[in-house]
């Protein structure tokens, strides 16, 4: 059976997805709906979105750090020295997910089928990292749920999930 690699991301107006190693912001509905979507799934990171997750390893979901030193130690972490070996080592059934940061990202966004996006309506001038350049002429929108700023969620944002159109698709 093919494996689908999918990437999920929280992305602000300007591309921003992080600032001084941490999530740009904190939208409990983000991390809601990135808990739903993953959860059952293998994850792939890089070794600093490992680091930087709070309780160390992700629960229920396979947890596969992409390193170019090959070593990383972390209760909960499988290592790869490669996306295309952490693909081949994603053991759970359905969706891959790229989970960040940015190099990986890169890596694997020729590979994505489909991007699962929490667009955030706002800027974060002090942001520093920044997801790829999207070709908006490769990707159709499958769903799109937008949401107001409420109580626990200090910015509007939109959950979009596109597919990538294949070369042989219309357009």
């Amino acid at each position: 059976m093919e494996k689908r690699l999918s990437a999920i991301v929280a992305i602000a107006q300007d591309g921003a997805i992080g600032r001084r190693g941490e999530l740009l912001c904190h939208l409990p509905a983000d991390l809601r709906h990135f808990r739903l979507l993953t959860t059952g799934h293998t994850v792939i990171m890089g070794r600093r979105t490992a680091d930087s997750l709070p309780k160390g390893a992700l629960p229920d979901r396979q947890n596969i750090v992409v390193t170019r030193s090959g070593r990383y130690s972390r209760p909960g972490f499988v290592v790869a020295d490669s996306l295309e070996q952490a693909v081949q080592m994603a053991d759970n059934p359905g969706e891959i997910f790229v989970i960040g940061g940015a190099q990986i990202y890169a890596m694997a966004l020729e590979q994505v089928t489909t991007l699962h996006v929490t667009l955030i309506h706002h800027r974060f001038d002090d942001a520093d990292v920044f997801f790829p350049d999207i070709n908006a002429d490769e990707w159709v929108q499958l769903e799109r749920e937008d949401h107001a700023a409420d109580e626990k969620n200090p910015y509007d944002y939109s959950f979009v999930t596109l597919w990538r159109i294949s070369p042989e698709q219309d357009r």
